[in-house]
């Protein structure tokens, strides 16, 4: 999608954009394997011409099979979506559900059909047709992450307590995206943008340290939600009337917000170089006591 480029001198810009440091956040990576997706929800169309040059049993037959391999791409982007969320963090859940494995077995399963509804022998290949058509879903987009992701030293409990909070701090800035967008103000989006990628960065340094995640409990989880329903609100309000003191009064809790998120990050960080430090101190110390020098 196109976007316009602004700065200081844009015949659109303002001083409540321009006065905001706030760093734009990055692109979302594109999930993998995303325009061979997009040309699978091709591949049931002719089933939808077929449909109708056969009985009513071979009618029904082709259009459940295009529904089922639609359904199935359908499912495989979720999946991708997924593995792609999973592939960003460094503590992670397995999916809940292996959405990649699901949409092997409907494209499978969609293929059997239509094979069968063209099938004047037995059902022998059909199931052949189907096989055929789940092992090359299965070598083409692979299939979900099947184990949990964890760092060195992060227990199970640690790791269930980070992804949560993980989870719920992804679901709210996601929430202020989709809101966002129905104002209908690039600028806005893209102060947005902004500020998910300072929360990110503190949902990083907690997902690195699982002891931060007490000092950083508040601000992923209930200044995030407070954030999101004020995006939702305002976004509500502002796509119905321009108003730009409502416009001014939302930029600049996004620079508060994103100020306080950015300190608080800094000091998890600056907390976690002074442990280390107290702890090559006692290292030293010991390694001294045991008669080794170090210089």
């Amino acid at each position: 999608m196109a976007q316009r480029f602004g700065g200081k001198y844009s015949p659109d810009s303002d001083e409540a954009d321009t006065s905001s440091a706030a760093p734009l956040a990055p692109k979302a990576e594109r999930a993998r394997g995303a325009a061979r997706v997009n040309l699978l929800y091709l591949a049931p169309i002719p089933l939808l011409f077929s449909a109708f040059g056969h009985g009513a049993t071979g009618m029904a037959l082709d259009l459940g099979a295009a529904a089922v391999l639609v359904f199935g791409v359908y499912t495989l982007s979720e999946g991708l979506k997924a593995e792609a969320a999973y592939e960003a963090r460094k503590v992670a859940r397995r999916p809940a559900l292996p959405r990649k494995i699901l949409a092997a077995a409907l494209a499978g399963f969609g293929v059997f059909l239509a094979s069968f509804s063209h099938q004047t022998g037995g059902i022998l290949e059909p199931l052949i047709y189907g096989a055929v058509a789940v092992a090359l879903h299965l070598t083409a987009f692979g299939i979900d992450p099947l184990a949990n992701k964890n760092v060195d030293g992060v227990d199970d409990f640690q790791r269930d307590r980070v992804a949560r909070v993980v989870d719920e701090a992804e679901e709210q800035l996601a929430r202020m995206g989709q809101a966002i967008a129905k104002a209908g103000d690039r600028k806005l989006e893209r102060r947005v943008e902004g500020f998910q990628a300072t929360a990110r960065h503190m949902c990083r340094t907690v997902e690195e340290d699982p002891r931060d995640l007490t000092a950083a409990r508040k601000f992923l989880v209930v200044y995030l939600q407070g954030a999101a329903e004020a995006t939702v609100k305002f976004a509500d309000i502002y796509s119905r009337r321009r108003d730009p003191e409502a416009r001014a009064n939302y930029i600049a809790l996004l620079d508060d917000l994103e100020r306080n998120f950015s300190a608080k990050t800094e000091t998890l960080l600056v907390s976690d170089r002074a442990a280390l430090d107290v702890e090559i101190e006692v290292l030293r110390d010991r390694l001294q006591r045991e008669g080794v020098r170090m210089n």
